[in-house]
C-alpha cells in the first residue's frame, strides 16, 4: 500500500507539471498573438517571413535583406574591434629607451630626439638682491637730530657725514616734531642710506659708501585740492566754522588774514557771516597738510571786507582787499618781544647815566640780550654802525616822510647799508651798547625827521599795488574769485529763503 500511494503521487506530480508547463505554453502563445495584433502594420509590410513560434514548420534557409544588413553590421564591428583594441592598448605603454636614445620595444615606434641643453654662463646669472628694510622714525616733541641718530645706535660722525653729504640743505638744521626720516643700516651696523623730505614736492635719498655719498631726489606729485565753506555766527567764530566745516587751524588763518580790520574778540556780532575759498595740500595721493585761504569775504556788523592772496612782483606773498590795498598793518606797533617798557617817551626826563633831565624821544622795551629786533615796515636801510649814546645803530627810511631808528644793539644782522628789507625782518639783536644801564632796545618813530611817540602815533595805511601790478591782480585773482564769492552767497542766500519759506508753511 506504500508503494501504490507513492505512485500515485508521482502520477499526480507529473501530470500537474504538464498542466503548468501548457498553461505557460498557453499564456506565451496569447501574448505574441497579442503583440502581434498590436503592430500588425510591420508584421504585415516587413517582417511577415518572421516568425515568433518555436513550433513553426522548418522552412528552407534564406535570408532576407534585413538580415544581410544585421550580419555585415556586425562582422564590422568584430574587425574594427580587433584592430583598434591591441593598437589603443600599445599607446597606453611607455617605451623603452636605452641609454642610446634608441627604442628597444614598444608597441607603437616612437622618434626620440635628444635636445642639447645651452650651456649657462655662471658670470651671466645675477644673483638675487634682498629687499632693502629701511626704518622710518618721526621725530618727537623736544628731540634733537642727536637724539634721533643715537637712538638708532649711530655716533656724531655719522651725522656729520649726513649733513655734508646733504649739501647745506635746511631739513637737518630745523627739524620739527611730526617730521619723519628713514635710515638704511647695514647687517654691520653701518649707515648706508638717509632718506628724507628735502621740501614738499621732493624727498632725497642719501647714499653712504665709507666717506663718498651721493644724493638723488625724486620729484612728489603735489596737488591742492579746494574746498568752500560758508557760515553764520550764532555764538562764536569757531563754532560757525566747525559747522561749516573748516579746522581750528584754517580759523586761526582766516582770522589772521583779517586781523587789521576786525577785532575777533570785541567785534563779532551774531549773524555776522563768512565765505572762505581754501585749500589741503596732498602728495601722491595722501594728505599732507593744511593749505592756504585763497579768497575769503567776512561780514562784520554789515560792513563787507575781503582777502585775496596774491604774490607781488618781489615774490612776497599776502592778502589783498578788492581794492589792492595790502592786509596788514603798515608799522609794527612794537618791534620787539619785550619784558617790559624801561622808559616811555616824554619831553624831559632824569637821564639815568648822564644825571640830567633830558627828552627821551623813543621807547625803551626792556629784553633779555639777544633778543632779536624786527624791521617795523618794509623800506631800505639808511644807517647801520656806531651812533655816540645810541652804540650800535639802524634807521630804516619807510617811504618820503617816515623812518624808523633802533639803539643800544649787541649786533647787528646781516643786512647793509642800501638793502630793502621787509616787514619783519630780523635786523639786529638786544644789547646795552652806548649809554644803557641794561639790555633794551631803544625804538625811535620819525615823521619828517622829528621824532614821536611809537605807541600814540597815527599810523598810516599801507599803499596798493602800484598801477601795473593792480591791474594784474584785479583781472587775474579779483575778477574770478569774487564771482565765486559773490555766486555762492547767492546760493547760500537761496538756499536760507527757501528754508525759510518751508519753515513758514509748516
Amino acid at each position: 500500500m506504500v508503494r501504490d500511494n507513492t505512485g500515485r503521487a508521482d502520477t499526480r506530480k507529473t501530470m500537474g507539471d504538464e498542466i503548468r508547463s501548457a498553461q505557460h505554453s498557453a499564456r506565451k502563445q496569447a501574448i505574441r498573438r497579442k503583440a502581434q495584433r498590436r503592430h500588425s502594420h510591420f508584421y504585415d509590410n516587413r517582417a511577415a517571413h518572421w516568425s515568433f513560434s518555436r513550433n513553426a514548420s522548418a522552412e528552407p534557409l534564406s535570408w532576407s535583406r534585413e538580415r544581410w544588413i544585421l550580419a555585415g553590421t556586425a562582422f564590422l564591428l568584430v574587425i574594427l574591434s580587433a584592430l583598434v583594441i591591441p593598437a589603443w592598448a600599445g599607446a597606453m605603454k611607455s617605451p623603452k629607451i636605452t641609454a642610446t636614445g634608441s627604442v628597444v620595444s614598444a608597441p607603437v615606434v616612437h622618434n626620440v630626439v635628444a635636445l642639447a641643453v645651452p650651456k649657462m654662463d655662471p658670470a651671466a646669472i645675477k644673483p638675487l638682491v634682498p629687499a632693502e628694510e629701511w626704518q622710518t622714525v618721526q621725530v618727537e616733541a623736544g628731540q634733537t637730530l642727536a637724539d634721533i641718530f643715537l637712538a638708532q645706535g649711530l655716533n656724531m660722525t655719522d651725522l656729520q657725514h649726513v649733513i655734508d653729504g646733504a649739501g647745506g640743505t635746511k631739513v637737518f638744521h630745523q627739524i620739527k616734531p611730526g617730521q619723519e626720516f628713514q635710515f638704511l643700516i647695514g647687517a654691520d651696523h653701518v649707515l648706508k642710506g638717509v632718506r628724507f623730505d628735502q621740501d614738499e614736492a621732493t624727498i632725497a635719498t642719501l647714499r653712504l659708501d665709507g666717506d663718498a655719498a651721493k644724493l638723488t631726489t625724486q620729484v612728489r606729485d603735489v596737488q591742492r585740492r579746494e574746498h568752500i565753506a560758508h557760515g553764520i555766527i550764532d555764538s562764536s567764530l569757531f563754532g560757525a566754522a566747525s559747522k561749516a566745516g573748516m579746522s581750528n587751524a584754517m580759523v586761526l588763518k582766516l582770522a589772521e588774514a583779517f586781523k587789521y580790520d576786525i577785532d575777533f574778540v570785541q567785534d563779532l556780532r551774531v549773524g555776522d557771516s563768512f565765505t572762505v575759498i581754501y585749500d589741503d595740500v596732498y602728495s601722491d595721493g595722501a594728505y599732507l597738510r593744511e593749505g592756504d585761504i585763497v579768497a575769503a569775504e567776512f561780514v562784520n556788523q554789515g560792513k563787507r571786507y575781503t582777502a585775496y592772496r596774491y604774490k607781488n612782483a618781489d615774490g612776497k606773498v599776502s592778502f589783498y582787499s578788492e581794492e589792492g590795498r595790502p592786509l596788514v598793518g603798515s608799522f609794527l606797533r612794537i618791534p620787539v618781544d619785550f619784558t617790559r617798557i624801561s622808559s616811555q617817551f616824554s619831553a624831559g626826563r632824569m637821564h639815568p647815566i648822564l644825571g640830567k633831565m633830558r627828552a627821551h624821544k623813543g621807547v625803551d622795551y626792556a629784553a633779555p640780550t639777544g633778543t632779536p629786533i624786527h624791521a617795523a615796515g618794509d623800506g631800505v636801510v639808511k644807517f647801520r654802525g656806531w651812533m655816540n649814546g645810541y652804540g650800535n645803530f639802524v634807521v630804516i627810511q619807510h617811504n618820503g616822510t617816515i623812518s624808523t631808528a633802533y639803539g643800544h644793539m649787541s649786533r647787528f644782522a646781516n643786512l647793509r647799508v642800501g638793502q630793502h628789507v621787509s616787514q619783519g625782518t630780523t635786523i639786529g639783536f638786544v644789547g646795552m651798547t652806548g649809554l644803557a644801564t641794561g639790555p633794551h632796545l631803544h625804538y625811535e618813530f620819525r615823521v619828517n625827521n622829528v621824532q614821536r611817540d611809537p605807541q600814540s602815533v597815527t599810523l598810516p595805511k599801507p599803499e596798493p599795488l602800484p598801477a601795473a601790478q593792480l591791474a594784474k591782480f584785479k583781472k587775474e585773482v579779483v575778477a574770478p574769485q569774487l564771482a565765486r564769492l559773490n555766486q555762492l552767497d547767492s546760493n547760500y542766500k537761496l538756499a536760507s529763503a527757501k528754508s525759510g519759506n518751508t519753515a513758514g508753511d509748516d
